[in-house]
């Protein structure tokens, strides 16, 4: 609606739709959803699941804490009788497509039947609006898990799980996982730096790993306006990584950074002037 000066979405855009729309996109920073507990007697990193547990649990197959196969994963703790309450955003998210596509790929059921989006129709679960909402549902709800960025799980002080990768290894939510799960991506200008990070190779990766991205128009109608945003990107760029790493998050590589400041020749004026 050109309401905004600019916009950011942890759901990328395909090169055909940023081309109907006459947006750019940019890869800004990257993050981990994680999923968060409140199980009494369980603390932070303690639990185990693979992926198809967790779509299990979110399907509402494995409705208790001391089910088999729950048990099965975590031989040396002891998992609670206690009823599974399951809880996702409300809205239309980002955050729920990145944890969606995750699910779809490690399951078959769950692509089948519910399949990714901003927002699906949950089997089961409580709904709670925006990252924030969610971490304050699950403390507030004993047996609970749901899923948030990890900033807001370290913001909340909220037990993560351990969650088994593509290549079968256990691993732990931060920005060695984070950085690692982006490590084989390949951004270029031509797809519009598209890229989802989810379940892709690598030992040390986190499974469920998203990136947020900055989306501009192409035809700017200000072009002085469109300059000093372009110089806001750039100083992220340049001097982000100490404020991301204190939030949790993690800087695009500095090779992505140049592609993406070369992506910016094509942001013009209504005259085909470059603002870049």
């Amino acid at each position: 609606a050109k309401e905004s000066d600019f916009g950011a979405s942890d759901m990328p855009i395909k090169i055909e739709e940023l081309n109907a729309k006459k947006l750019l996109q940019m890869p800004m920073l990257i993050g981990a959803i994680t999923p968060v507990i409140n199980l009494p007697g369980v603390f932070v990193a303690q639990l185990k699941l693979d992926g198809t547990t967790l779509a299990d649990i979110f399907l509402g197959k494995i409705n208790t804490w001391d089910d088999p196969v729950l048990r099965a994963l975590n031989p040396d703790l002891h998992l609670p009788k206690m009823k599974i309450i399951t809880i996702h955003r409300e809205e239309k998210s980002g955050t729920t497509f990145n944890f969606t596509n995750y699910l779809s790929k490690v399951s078959s059921e769950w692509r089948n039947k519910l399949g990714e989006g901003l927002s699906v129709a949950w089997p089961v679960g409580l709904a709670a609006k925006g990252n924030s909402g969610v971490a304050l549902k699950i403390s507030e709800t004993k047996g609970s898990i749901g899923y948030i960025d990890y900033a807001d799980a370290m913001e909340k002080h909220l037990d993560y799980v351990q969650l088994k990768n593509h290549d079968g290894y256990y691993v732990r939510p931060n920005a060695g996982s984070t950085r690692a799960a982006a490590e084989g991506a390949v951004w270029n200008i031509e797809t519009g730096f598209y890229q989802v990070l989810t379940n892709v190779p690598g030992k040390a990766s986190w499974p469920i790993t998203a990136t947020t991205y900055i989306l501009l128009r192409k035809e700017s109608v200000d072009i002085d306006k469109t300059r000093l945003l372009l110089k806001f990107m750039d100083w992220n760029y340049r001097n982000g990584e100490l404020y991301a790493m204190y939030h949790d998050f993690v800087m695009m590589p500095p090779d992505v950074m140049d592609k993406v400041r070369l992506s910016w020749k094509n942001i013009t004026d209504t005259n085909g002037k470059s603002a870049w």
